[in-house]
């Protein structure tokens, strides 16, 4: 079992940053694929970014790619997302997910556990 809880959300104006955070529990975090996905209100939940195991590899969408980083501890068993030149279409509730594979994946279905999400919201 792996709880996840996220933090660093909050409000920022066009062009800022934000830096998320997750926490995993649990001492098998390390060989967790980890990931990233957001939920605007009335849109379904999408892929933002994952990250395997060992963070030698990782995966960006293509609507955050250059803007944002995915990067991960496992010493003190978290996962970042690096987000910068925010725009207001990034609003949404962001979800840090854990994959019991060592390999990343863009579809949520593969993702195991969940965490309870963190809004952000961009001001234009």
């Amino acid at each position: 079992q792996v709880q996840l809880v996220e933090s660093g959300g909050g409000l920022v104006q066009a062009g800022g940053s934000l830096r998320l955070s997750c926490v995993a529990s649990g001492r098998t975090f390390s060989s967790y694929a980890m990931g990233w996905f957001r939920q605007a209100p009335g849109k379904e939940r999408e892929f933002v970014a994952a990250i395997s195991w060992s963070g030698a590899g990782t995966l960006i969408a293509d609507s955050v790619k250059g803007r944002f980083a995915i990067s991960r501890d496992n010493a003190v068993n978290t996962v970042y997302l690096q987000m910068n030149s925010l725009k207001p279409e990034d609003t949404a509730v962001y979800y840090c997910a854990a994959r019991n594979s060592a390999y990343p994946s863009t579809y949520a279905g593969n993702y195991d556990y969940w965490g309870q999400g963190t809004q952000v919201t961009v001001s234009s």
